[in-house]
């Protein structure tokens, strides 16, 4: 969490040696973020150059040094397509594809399989030394895995990168006319496939946005000693933003107000939850009182109550919902991890879906309407 943002990240083992002298190598946890930030493995400077150097100086290793390996595949065989062995500059290498992966951009295999349908498309010599630099391009380690194909492995992408005449180093054969042939045609397979699942995909997704979602809107719970803002924004949208609504016979300053108020056992701490003047007040007063039974099984139906209420009762708070287009809504706070966002571990944000829902059915309101 950075911010009150979520940073996605990966994570793997690697083993590291102590700074004490005459200590063993030990495993311990690597996590890459989406913002590029290297954490764990006693990691100073938290980024990929500090990465490469810590692996330059022998303080982490992709493997136990003190455990000796020996046979594994020769390098480059073609005759038992095993993956290459994994070094640590082919592991920086995978953690930043991990880093572009993590953040939507293609990784080398994603630019390996562009190269090879611009190929496709286009067998040129041109395209031809495009596709072989893209492929080289891939942490050798991973190229095996490049085409998803476990029986083919990486050999059709092998033979189009050599070229007729020329031999599959170390231990393959010379490419014929007939192989190279064979791998065009492996390709055109691909080609079929891959329409295919598209063709799904989209029969799928048929009531779909026609692009992208859009990106998310975090509310975050912020105080205003002075007052809140001339133009409050996206801030109309939380719960103690003080949107007085009226709601079953009675007035409330705000969601916090009624949705506490509602949740107490008694009329009297109802109407001191109403009449409290602060938000914070009002939800702190509220959480200590007694709760009405099986409030739990309607917690939800009454939050909706009150937001759809909201909406309904301050069109400019609406036109702010509305105008969040198909964007996520993650919910921050205080409150309990059943509305707010707090990561899948624990937050549960249905605030924040409720508030997605109502955006719904604000937009059906006005396509009915028409």
């Amino acid at each position: 969490m950075v911010d009150g943002e979520r940073i996605a990240g990966v994570w793997t083992h690697v083993w590291v040696r102590p700074l004490r002298a005459g200590g063993g190598y030990f495993v311990q946890d690597l996590f890459a973020y989406a913002d590029g930030a290297i954490r764990g493995a006693d990691l100073r400077a938290g980024t990929l150059d500090a990465l490469s150097e810590a692996f330059a100086r022998g303080r982490l290793a992709v493997a136990d040094p003190a455990v000796e390996r020996g046979g594994g595949a020769v390098e480059g065989s073609w005759t038992v397509r095993y993956p290459y062995a994994l070094t640590p500059e082919r592991f920086v290498v995978e953690a930043r594809d991990e880093i572009e992966r993590l953040n939507g951009r293609p990784t080398s295999s994603d630019l390996c399989w562009e190269a090879l349908w611009r190929f496709h498309r286009d067998p040129s010599p041109a395209q031809l030394e495009l596709l072989r630099a893209a492929y080289l391009a891939v942490p050798a380690h991973r190229r095996v895995f490049v085409l998803g194909d476990m029986d083919s492995q990486d050999r059709p992408l092998r033979i189009l990168v050599t070229g007729v005449g020329r031999q599959i180093e170390p231990d393959g054969p010379v490419v014929t006319g007939e192989m190279y042939q064979g791998a065009l045609d492996y390709l055109e397979r691909c080609r079929r496939g891959v329409d295919e699942a598209d063709l799904q995909r989209d029969a799928r997704l048929a009531d779909g946005p026609a692009g992208a979602d859009s990106a998310s809107v975090v509310l975050h719970e912020t105080v205003y000693p002075r007052g809140w803002p001339s133009d409050p924004g996206l801030f109309m949208l939380r719960n103690e933003y003080p949107a007085a609504i009226s709601f079953g016979g009675c007035n409330y300053p705000s969601i916090v107000h009624a949705y506490w108020a509602l949740s107490a056992a008694n009329r009297h701490d109802h109407d001191r939850i109403r009449d409290t003047p602060a938000q914070r007040d009002a939800r702190d007063l509220g959480r200590s009182v007694s709760r009405r039974a099986g409030w739990p099984t309607m917690r939800v139906a009454v939050m909706a109550a009150l937001l759809r209420t909201k909406f309904a009762q301050h069109p400019d708070a609406a036109a702010v919902l509305t105008a969040t287009g198909d964007a996520r809504i993650s919910y921050t706070g205080l409150d309990s991890p059943f509305w707010i966002d707090r990561g899948p571990a624990e937050g549960r944000n249905w605030i924040g879906r409720l508030l997605e829902l109502i955006r719904s059915e604000l937009a059906a309101d006005l396509f009915l309407a028409d």
